[in-house]
């Protein structure tokens, strides 16, 4: 929420990523960026994703702009809590009103 207030909306995605990892560093919590994400069909990669940030290892981030949460970044979300083993996921969507936040939970 910090960083919706101090940078306002309407700016690219990285921007929003970089001030969320400068804040979450100066509360010494630890967190990952643009993390690596195979797809794989049994034991072989077949693709590969990066997820915005991981923080504490538990909580991916998917960072968006815009006010609105699409079935598909919902979706890919779920695939990317799948595929890391994580329980929670959140995805931030900035706009010029503020930042709409959506939990997702891994249910598999």
């Amino acid at each position: 929420m910090d960083v919706a207030k101090t940078l306002g909306g309407g700016h690219k995605e990285v921007y929003y990523e970089k001030a969320i990892i400068i804040g979450l560093g100066k509360r010494k919590i630890l967190v990952q960026q643009q993390v690596y994400v195979p797809l794989k069909y049994g034991e072989e990669v077949v693709g590969k994703y990066f997820i915005d940030l991981i923080v504490d290892g538990k909580i991916a981030i998917e960072i968006k702009r815009g006010q609105f949460v699409s079935a598909l970044v919902i979706n890919q979300t779920k695939q990317y809590l799948s595929a890391l083993n994580l329980k929670l996921g959140i995805i931030a969507c900035f706009a010029h009103s503020g930042v709409v936040i959506k939990r997702v939970v891994n249910e598999y």
